[in-house]
């Protein structure tokens, strides 16, 4: 099965390392596209790039203020990755309840000895 576009899917989008450091940095508020190119330290058309992927499938919006644009975080696009991930949550319960319990029998056997 083909890859869904990076510009069209949620998951594809953030699998990019940079993407993710931009959201990041937008959680705090609001940035220009220069603010976030100086923090990531890569250039402006490269954030832009990353900023217009973001958009498209809606974990950014932008909005003009004067002469630049800023982009800020719309996290409800976060939606699909959030239920994705909560499938999960059941695994990782019984998982670390198995690991506490190996832990206090551990305990148990040394009190023991």
């Amino acid at each position: 099965m083909a890859r869904a576009a990076t510009t069209s899917d949620v998951f594809n989008a953030i699998a990019e390392p940079q993407r993710r450091e931009i959201l990041v940095l937008l959680r705090a508020g609001e940035r220009s596209v220069t603010e976030l190119a100086q923090e990531l330290e890569m250039t402006q058309p490269g954030a832009s790039k990353h900023l217009r992927v973001l958009r498209k499938v809606g974990l950014v919006r932008d909005r003009k203020a004067g002469k630049q644009r800023l982009y800020g975080l719309d996290a409800s696009g976060l939606r699909p990755v959030h239920e994705w991930t909560g499938g999960f949550e059941q695994f990782w319960n019984e998982s670390f309840d198995r690991l506490d319990a190996y832990v206090q029998d551990l305990k148990q056997t040394r009190k023991a000895e």
